[in-house]
């Protein structure tokens, strides 16, 4: 049986694109952060830049990966794109003034896009061939960013117990990412591209949707950009602001990437039903509430189950977007409308570390941030539940 012949496993492996585009690339930061706040005495706001320089990239990488996949495919834009991850990572590691460190994170950001994007586009493909399966292949592809926060949770302690420095860090989080792209390699690789499927992506620069179509959906997506983002980049921070521990540390944001793979087989139902904006719109509601419990309490089983439930919710909140592309847009725009989405994230994603680092450094600390946060989420639901199917 070829591989392509097992959907389940073809989806399990492209999801290592997505633990290394944002499980590693874009969230072990967030563990970082702490402790190279610390050490390079950064205050909030430019500790938000650093994930807004990153966010920053990605919306470049977004609006470079059509040009680029007319060009490449999908398959060598992936891998080129989880190369360069590796790359800009592991270059992390070696600078400690601001400027260095905020191009690399950028770098890195541009190189995730890519993957991230053609990773949706091949999953996305895959599951139109197995309709029956369509809401779990496309949760597992997004769920892989789960193993990469977990990979990430376990590593990060690791490095710094063993090397003593945060450097040491970003190149074990570098080796993983190369790791996953070897594995990567020679499937996807494999995944030829029919005719059929080459004069798809000629034609999506002629063929499109206007984006007007759908706007309470990208508004309420853009929400979640800015609200989400904030939680991950500052979450650990406000951990260690109630007392966490190292291993408490650990347990939180290994539980929490153990959620976001759970979520694949969660919310699969939820994703082939609904081609309105209710799945968006009740996820959105849902991240709110995970994100405003540490804001409230230190009482360790609520921040657990803040961690459980925002892992359990986020990444179907993207995987919702490219469940609704499919439903409302034919194959031949499936790119583009992935690209559309993929550029009001990553705007939301530039919006939120900075401002709500920017916040968390005046009155009300961090918890104030967070507030901010989920009632931006909470705002991403009503917009979201605006939106119809289209004809």
């Amino acid at each position: 049986m070829t591989l392509a012949a097992r959907p389940v496993l073809l989806a399990a492996i492209l999801s290592l694109g997505a633990a290394v585009s944002l499980g590693i690339t874009r969230f072990a930061y967030g563990l970082l952060l702490p402790i190279m706040r610390e050490d390079l005495a950064w205050t909030y706001t430019l500790a938000g830049a650093m994930n807004t320089a990153n966010a920053v990239g990605y919306l470049l990488g977004a609006l470079t990966a059509p040009m680029l996949l007319r060009r490449q495919g999908p398959a060598r834009l992936m891998l080129w794109g989880a190369v360069f991850a590796t790359v800009f990572m592991a270059a992390s590691g070696f600078f400690r003034e601001p400027l260095p460190l905020l191009l690399q994170r950028l770098l890195a950001g541009v190189a995730s896009a890519w993957v991230f994007v053609t990773g949706g586009l091949l999953v996305a493909r895959l599951a139109s061939r197995h309709p029956e399966r369509s809401g779990w292949l496309l949760g597992l592809y997004y769920g892989g960013t789960g193993w990469g926060i977990a990979v990430s949770a376990l590593l990060v302690p690791q490095a710094l117990a063993w090397g003593g420095h945060w450097a040491h860090a970003w190149w074990w989080l570098a080796m993983s990412c190369a790791l996953a792209t070897l594995v990567l390699w020679r499937p996807v690789l494999r995944l030829h591209e029919a005719p059929a499927a080459a004069a798809t992506i000629a034609a999506e620069a002629q063929l499109w949707t206007p984006w007007r179509r759908y706007v309470p959906a990208l508004t309420g997506y853009g929400c979640f950009g800015v609200g989400y983002i904030g939680y991950m980049t500052f979450v650990i921070a406000m951990l260690r602001e109630h007392g966490v521990g190292p291993q408490g540390l650990t347990l939180f944001y290994a539980c929490l990437g153990l959620a976001v793979v759970a979520s694949s087989r969660i919310w699969a139902g939820l994703l082939d039903r609904y081609r309105e904006g209710q799945a968006l719109a009740l996820l959105n509601a849902l991240l709110g509430v995970a994100t405003v419990i540490p804001a409230l309490t230190p009482h360790p089983l609520a921040l657990i189950f803040s961690g459980l439930l925002f892992g359990g919710v986020f990444l179907s909140v993207v995987a919702s977007t490219t469940a609704w592309v499919r439903h409302n847009l034919p194959a031949a725009e499936w790119a583009h409308g992935i690209t559309v989405f993929t550029v009001v994230f990553a705007v939301g994603q530039i919006l939120g570390p900075t401002w709500v680092g920017w916040i968390a450094d005046g009155p009300g600390g961090l918890a104030r941030g967070l507030l901010v946060s989920a009632a931006v989420l909470w705002l991403g639901t009503a917009l979201a539940w605006r939106q119809k199917p289209l004809a």
